[in-house]
């Protein structure tokens, strides 16, 4: 088992990672997961809370910045869903992340490997606001992390923000740290007795899991399954947004804005096909 020193030693860059949490239960994540086609691990971190572990690394693959397919991801999960998302992610260089919440534009924050703040100050308030953090004990704490400290680095600040946001009821599961390798993070995942896998399965299965989806929160009339005028109108908007943002990820080879558009594309389809699926009585 690599150790703490292993994991920094010296001459070894740190290789990426990342970890998308989802403001809602396991039951709600799956379903719109699904439509990302990446194969991810899903488990439980705290309360209303969940968890996602890429296990493939687009990243490396096609060597597409961590950052912009966390981006892309985020933003594609948190406008098929009434959630909040909040992706963190690590590379040799930086670390930071990206909160998306509906439509609205992600905010997010960044950190040089030697921990030196390369963001705005002012996200750190939009972020605490969009969660409904403490205006004040909250807010303080996040401002910590964008003053110089020679004695953080970016793994250090990300464990920082995360102690600010056990505070909104996230705990990560046991052995699941920011800054392991994504290799390591799917592993220890794996391990976790609710842990569950997230894999397409293609589209006729993702529809079917799709409908049949539960979800008792408020915001219920608003997910396809629904079929209230509310949802409709929300497929719309969906499916006017996906287009032109799937063709600007086409023109800057995007696969992580590329996601996002089809998962809008994808999301819309199935609010606007409800009638016709599952008639209403």
């Amino acid at each position: 088992m690599p150790t703490e020193a292993s994991r920094n030693a010296p001459g070894s860059a740190p290789a990426p990672g990342a970890l998308l949490l989802c403001r809602a239960e396991p039951e709600s994540v799956a379903p719109v997961a699904l439509l990302l086609r990446e194969r991810m691990l899903l488990t439980g971190a705290g309360e209303d809370w969940s968890v996602l572990v890429p296990e493939g690394t687009p990243w490396l693959d096609g060597g597409e910045p961590v950052d912009r397919v966390l981006t892309g991801w985020a933003t594609a999960l948190a406008v098929g869903a009434p959630w909040p998302v909040l992706a963190l992610w690590w590379d040799a260089d930086r670390a930071g992340y990206t909160l998306a919440s509906g439509f609205r534009r992600p905010v997010g924050y960044v950190w040089l490997a030697n921990g030196t703040p390369a963001g705005e100050d002012e996200a750190m308030r939009t972020f605490a606001a969009r969660l409904g953090l403490d205006p004040v004990l909250d807010v303080q704490s996040l401002d910590e992390l964008t003053k110089p400290d020679p004695s953080a680095d970016a793994r250090t600040r990300l464990r920082g923000f995360l102690a600010v946001l056990t505070r909104a009821g996230v705990t990560l599961p046991a052995g699941l740290t920011p800054g392991d390798p994504a290799d390591r993070l799917h592993e220890t995942a794996r391990i976790h007795p609710d842990t569950r896998p997230v894999e397409w399965q293609g589209r006729r299965a993702a529809v079917r899991t799709e409908l049949d989806a539960v979800d008792t929160t408020p915001l219920a009339p608003w997910l396809p399954h629904s079929g209230t005028p509310r949802s409709r109108a929300l497929a719309l908007a969906q499916v006017a947004v996906g287009l032109p943002l799937t063709a600007w990820g086409v023109r800057r080879r995007s696969g992580g804005w590329i996601a996002a558009g089809a998962l809008l594309l994808a999301h819309g389809a199935l609010g606007l096909a409800y009638d016709v699926v599952r008639p209403r009585d």
